[in-house]
């Protein structure tokens, strides 16, 4: 009788703890995609103007966030009027009250300060042209990775507010590269010295591994009972022999 106690109760233990497992996981897995679509919104990348860093027809999620919340070097999600009023994705390279220039030698300031792009396609011959803007207030200054094919602030620069956009044409930043999976889009930290600095990732990685995660508890909760149904048998044709051993002894 002590022995099908045993049996019984770490028979018992065991669908608790399978079931815990289960629960816990259900809550992570729909939890963390319940966040994610909260937070992210995912978008297809419509032209190869932000190529080497995204190529045309990359699939990416964007964190909605507030115009007023993105900094220099972000890549932005955003529509305006001025531009077609197509969804568009480029880089932020300057803010409301930057002076921003580009030199023929393809080398970007901000208010005189020369700014580093790691992220330019590697070898391709710099821009000829010469554009230099001051940013209104509440606007932002866009430009493609791809500065030879991107149409971007460049050719808006006549207007009103010479190229830029306004902060609430955003409607989401660029935090990962899922299709083909690049993962975390790196923040340059060649803006990093200029006052406001650069953007935190979103919580799009700890939401990643809870999915994850809430998968990996769902199918071990699941799987302890067909696992423990198939290793039955066998305990119980052990024990018989056991026993007969001992007598023996």
């Amino acid at each position: 009788m002590s022995s099908a106690r045993t049996k019984d109760g770490r028979g018992r233990l065991g669908s608790v703890l399978s079931g815990l497992a289960v629960a816990v996981g259900c809550v992570l897995f729909l939890g963390g995609f319940v966040v994610g679509a909260v937070l992210y919104q995912p978008f297809s990348v419509p032209t190869d103007s932000m190529t080497p860093t995204l190529d045309v027809g990359s699939k990416v999620l964007a964190q909605r966030v507030d115009g007023a919340d993105v900094k220099r070097g972000d890549v932005v999600v955003f529509q305006d009027p001025a531009w077609g009023n197509v969804t568009m994705v480029k880089r932020v390279v300057a803010i409301g009250g930057d002076t921003v220039t580009g030199g023929t030698d393809g080398r970007l300031t901000i208010n005189g300060r020369p700014v580093e792009e790691p992220y330019l396609p590697a070898g391709q011959p710099v821009p000829g042209e010469r554009f230099s803007a001051t940013v209104p207030a509440g606007n932002l200054f866009l430009l493609g990775d791809d500065r030879h094919t991107s149409l971007d602030s460049r050719a808006h620069l006549q207007e009103a507010a010479h190229g830029s956009v306004p902060r609430s044409s955003v409607i989401g930043r660029v935090d990962a590269v899922v299709w083909p999976a690049k993962g975390l889009l790196a923040r340059p930290t060649g803006f990093a010295a200029l006052p406001g600095g650069i953007s935190r990732p979103g919580p799009v990685m700890p939401l990643f591994y809870a999915i994850g995660a809430g998968c990996v508890l769902i199918l071990a909760g699941a799987a302890y009972g067909p696992l423990a149904r198939l290793l039955r048998p066998k305990a119980a044709a052990a024990a018989p022999t056991a026993a007969r051993e001992r007598v023996s002894a």
